[in-house]
């Protein structure tokens, strides 16, 4: 679903991306680990075809992404570190606002019902989101990917915030979207969280993939001390 050959990106002097092959297939979840300036965000915004690369081909779902920006984020969902919605409307509001973007009329039982399946209490459900917490605003954006049957999930440093609890359980709500046959790229700092999560993990650092694992391969002290041999290398 996911598949970037050869990829390079940079901005001015500065490569962000260099020579990136990666591949999601239906129902995995990709965990993409390294630090600020890796080129985690810079990949997931060329699928989101905000960056155009200088070389190499961004696909969804065999879709060429510079070719075809519209038909690709029909596709998927993208779920940043901070969601942006709109304060003043409820969580119900919200998801039939952005569903109707798409296309889609939601009644305000399929809103909740979707809301709930993504894990939000339904007394949260008609409040409006400025009084929600950040893993509260998270399983909006979840609920989006249900309503819009999402293949594909981007998703940047979406646990980045939460407390233990929440971040548990935007985990369980990303194992049922695997599990629903989605496939999710995830830009992430927490090691623990991939390891617990993810299908694969690849490890970025100064633009380049420098590793992949299979995350049934390795124990979480493994993964931390490849992280960190790749990280001072």
């Amino acid at each position: 679903m996911i598949d970037i050959k050869n990829l390079t990106k940079s901005f001015g002097n500065t490569v962000a991306v260099k020579n990136l092959n990666l591949y999601v297939a239906k129902g995995e979840i990709y965990c993409l680990l390294g630090a600020n300036g890796a080129g985690k965000t810079t990949t997931i915004n060329s699928l989101l075809n905000l960056v155009l690369p200088e070389d190499g081909t961004a696909k969804i779902d065999g879709l060429i992404v510079t070719d075809e920006p519209l038909n690709t984020k029909e596709k998927l969902t993208y779920i940043p570190e901070n969601l942006a919605l709109y304060p003043a409307l409820s969580g119900v509001e919200n998801l039939q606002f952005f569903c109707g973007l798409s296309g889609i009329k939601l009644s305000d039982s399929n809103a909740v019902s979707n809301l709930k399946a993504a894990g939000l209490q339904e007394d949260a459900t008609h409040k409006r989101v400025g009084g929600y917490s950040k893993g509260m605003r998270q399983k909006v954006g979840i609920a989006l990917a249900i309503a819009r049957s999402s293949e594909v999930l981007l998703l940047d440093e979406p646990t980045s915030g939460l407390d233990p609890a929440a971040s548990s359980d935007f985990a369980t709500l990303l194992t049922e979207m695997k599990e629903r046959g989605a496939a999710v790229l995830m830009a992430t700092h927490d090691l623990f969280r991939a390891k617990e999560t993810g299908t694969k993990i690849g490890i970025m650092n100064r633009g380049s993939l420098v590793d992949e694992l299979n995350a049934a391969d390795v124990t979480h002290s493994d993964l931390e001390k490849i992280y960190l041999n790749h990280m001072r290398a």
